[in-house]
């Protein structure tokens, strides 16, 4: 499935990819969430933009799915730019590792097309983030969200950090810190 509709956002859903393996994510356990979104392929650009029709019904069209969206940025930039022309706002779910992926600082030019993004912080240090999340990218992972983010408030009107409420009260409430230091909103997102 490339889009599904929560409430009155779109979402789309274009990689299975992703460079974490959080002990606590959704393809663990599809059946909880009501939607098949595991890709049989990668969709092209072209079959993203086929199912991008009445746009103007949503609020707000949100990257995310299995995978991790920014595996794709440049597509998700081509996509952010037809959303825009039809006025609709737009929002990437990031676990925040795309400059690590991509090996230089891709903010600017994603930012041009972006009202707002939400990275996953998911815990408070690197060691509590090598346990829960499994980066494939390795120690430099927890780092690398922290960056991202700060490069993101600098460019983009609305950034997030997220944790899912599988910490502890007390790792919540310094995740909370976290972004309050940086500039960055919080949420806290529920365990499906």
């Amino acid at each position: 499935m490339i889009t599904y509709q929560i409430n009155d956002a779109l979402y789309i859903n274009i990689t299975n990819r992703c460079t974490n393996n959080c002990c606590f994510c959704i393809r663990n356990n599809p059946e909880g969430f009501g939607f098949d979104l595991w890709l049989r392929k990668e969709p092209s650009l072209e079959e993203i933009m086929a199912e991008l029709e009445n746009l103007e019904l949503y609020d707000e069209v949100v990257f995310c799915g299995y995978g991790e969206p920014l595996e794709r940025y440049r597509e998700v930039i081509e996509i952010c730019r037809h959303i825009k022309q039809k006025g609709v706002r737009t929002r990437v779910n990031t676990n925040g590792h795309a400059n690590l992926i991509w090996n230089r600082n891709i903010v600017p030019e994603l930012s041009k097309f972006l009202d707002s993004i939400s990275i996953s912080l998911n815990t408070k240090n690197a060691e509590d983030y090598m346990e829960l999340c499994r980066p494939e990218l390795g120690e430099a992972a927890y780092d690398a969200v922290l960056d991202f983010a700060r490069e993101c408030i600098k460019f983009i009107p609305e950034v997030w950090l997220t944790v899912v409420n599988v910490i502890s009260a007390y790792d919540i409430e310094v995740c909370r810190g976290i972004a309050k230091d940086i500039g960055a909103g919080f949420r806290v997102r529920r365990y499906c």
